[in-house]
């Protein structure tokens, strides 16, 4: 098996490196949270505590 020259291991690395970055930024920008105002502060209780020192 022929050895691969340092350049084209260069490119290779850079074909990889390019693709792992688009697909991770299609994939950050693709995905839309869904959020209900109702939910949401259904979620967030607040508790009052009163410290008696």
């Amino acid at each position: 098996m022929p050895q691969m020259s340092p350049m084209m291991w260069f490119s290779l690395f850079i074909l990889f490196s390019i693709t792992l970055i688009l697909f991770n930024q299609i994939n950050f920008f693709s995905y839309k949270p869904m959020i209900f105002k109702k939910t949401e502060k259904e979620l967030i209780s607040k508790k009052k505590m009163n410290w008696k020192w």
